[in-house]
């Protein structure tokens, strides 16, 4: 069985503090508003040389008013099924309620090991009063602890390894490409996970802002891994007002600098708007391949040239960043989702490549000899040669005796030689010039 500790509770008892203090890194949004969990969450920690994965999840409940309820509770199931060992995270300082009773039924029923972890014991006097959980009948001993300071936290971990029987993978997605979905809000990126993997594995809700963490799935196609990142939708700083929201944000933009490839979603309805050129320029200085994925294209009315058209006016508007490629999609048809996933590796195959010096000089330095660069205050620009530099992603040195006069527009120039000669579609390419 793989070492899996889920950490199930009702709403706003920690349970997200604790997921991020045993992964030792702030990757859980954190509130004192129920309900900011939604989806399951997956990180990785150690202890005493056992590795293992958490999964953080959001509250359970029964009879609210939350619009999210039912899915919660559905992702909470799915996280227990998972798991190995399970902690049932309560809160001491407001004590035993009759929905931890009522849940902890339903963990009784999971026949797997249970730890009740008495969250918020920072106090001798809540310390003392986690003594009222052991009514619930779960386990032979109660954990006080403090998510928030780490108190308690020692023990508790020192039993939960006992359940492992061997020392685990201290990180299973290492080298494995990192593909993040990107968008403005409610364009179809939850949709288009859950359609990608068959299953519910992010909530989808037509109000937007349903996704606030980044959620990580593993997905295996055409013989390939990766690991897909579900982001929250990203508005202009302008329109962010909650803190929670805020934070989501920052959750997005850190999956994508963490990203090897980034596929941005445009709402086909709407058309490109600035605040999707903002997303792809963001990517595109951090150095990210990109691929554009026009969803919603069954909502267009079309001929044969819609597509055709719709595509030059984006590459226009994006200009220079327009080496991407734009594939035209429909989440709800599933129409052409797979081949989204097609070209993702292959614009990941691009930003890995490696050109050898030989077959570099014999392309370009033809071309520049034909089109060398422009006369700058009467001095002429002699390129040598040309190296690629082993860097994460495509950068090339050219070497000539006066680097300082070479201009932007050269530059380019050589940006797109190397896409049409290289095939580096998809791909952000850095030119240097060096003197030789």
């Amino acid at each position: 069985m793989a070492n899996i500790v889920a950490i199930v509770g009702r709403p706003n008892v920690g349970k997200s503090t604790l997921f991020n203090r045993l992964i030792e890194s702030r990757v859980a949004i954190t509130d004192n508003m129920p309900g900011v969990t939604r989806d399951r969450h997956y990180g990785h920690a150690v202890w005493t040389e056992k590795f293992f994965t958490v999964i953080d999840t959001g509250g359970y409940v029964v009879g609210s008013e939350d619009t999210f309820e039912a899915a919660i509770r559905e992702q909470v199931e799915i996280a227990i099924e998972e798991s190995s060992v399970i902690l049932f995270v309560v809160d001491t300082m407001t004590g035993l309620t009759d929905l931890d009773k009522d849940f902890a039924n339903i963990l009784r029923r999971s026949k797997k090991p249970v730890y009740v972890v008495a969250n918020k014991a920072e106090t001798f006097e809540r310390h003392q009063t986690a003594s009222e959980f052991y009514e619930m009948g779960l386990g032979d001993e109660i954990y006080p602890i403090s998510a928030a300071d780490g108190s308690g936290t020692g023990e508790l971990l020192d039993a939960i390894v006992v359940n492992f029987e061997d020392e685990g993978v201290e990180d299973p997605d290492a080298g494995i490409p990192r593909i993040a979905i990107l968008g403005r809000p409610n364009v179809g990126k939850s949709s288009f996970l859950n359609a990608l993997t068959g299953t519910d594995r992010s909530i989808v809700n037509s109000m937007a802002g349903t996704t606030r963490d980044a959620i990580d799935t593993h997905y295996k196609l055409f013989g390939k891994d990766f690991i897909l990142t579900d982001t929250a939708g990203i508005r202009k700083k302008a329109k962010v007002q909650e803190n929670i929201e805020f934070y989501s944000t920052l959750r997005s933009v850190k999956a994508l600098e963490n990203s090897d490839v980034c596929v941005v979603l445009i709402d086909a309805s709407v058309g490109l708007e600035m605040q999707d050129i903002s997303i792809i320029g963001h990517a595109h200085n951090a150095k990210k391949a990109i691929v554009l994925m026009v969803n919603k294209w069954d909502l267009v009315e079309k001929d044969s040239k819609t597509a055709d058209v719709m595509k030059k006016a984006i590459l226009e508007r994006l200009a220079p960043m327009n080496y991407m490629p734009v594939i035209f999609a429909s989440v709800i048809e599933k129409q052409r989702i797979f081949q989204v996933i097609e070209k993702v590796m292959e614009v990941y195959e691009n930003k890995t490549q490696k050109i050898t010096t030989s077959k570099l000089n014999e392309v370009m330095l033809p071309i520049i000899e034909r089109t060398p660069p422009p006369m700058l205050k009467g001095k002429q620009i002699k390129i040598k040669y040309c190296v690629q530099v082993p860097t994460p992603s495509p950068t090339f040195i050219f070497f000539c005796n006066l680097p300082q006069y070479v201009q932007e527009s050269y530059s380019r120039f050589l940006q797109n030689k190397l896409r049409e000669n290289f095939g580096f579609e998809g791909v952000t390419i850095t030119v240097f010039f060096r003197a030789k």
